[in-house]
């Protein structure tokens, strides 16, 4: 019974080292959010645009646009509320938006995984 549990033991190291072999490409983006839809006061609209599930998904579209492959690997700085005035009609009112939103996106190194034609 020791055996058979030692040997299994034995072979999950054994195949969970290729696992860690893995490269990534690192790169960091800069870039700011779309103004939040409607018009509120500068608190309010400044709440809308920072909150985390607004970043999170702004994050994502960000590493998207870099092509297929490429996902958030951090989120280094949220960035800076930038708001702006509406029309006349919702006087004192506001659009905001994030600004400089830096995040690491990460990909898997091209030929780092797998098996590659004519390699042994």
């Amino acid at each position: 019974m020791k055996l058979n549990l030692l040997g299994l033991l034995a072979a999950v190291v054994f195949f969970s080292g290729t696992a860690l072999a893995t490269e990534y490409i690192y790169r960091d983006l800069m870039a700011n959010t779309l103004p939040s839809p409607g018009c509120a006061l500068e608190s309010d609209a400044i709440a809308v645009a920072s909150k985390p599930y607004n970043i999170k998904n702004y994050s994502k579209k960000f590493c998207q646009t870099q092509g297929y492959g490429w996902h958030v690997e951090a989120i280094k700085d949220n960035g800076k509320a930038v708001c702006t005035g509406c029309d006349a009609t919702n006087s004192g009112k506001k659009q905001c938006h994030l600004e400089d939103v830096v995040v690491t996106c990460k990909r898997i190194k091209p030929g780092s995984v797998g098996m590659l034609p004519g390699k042994s």
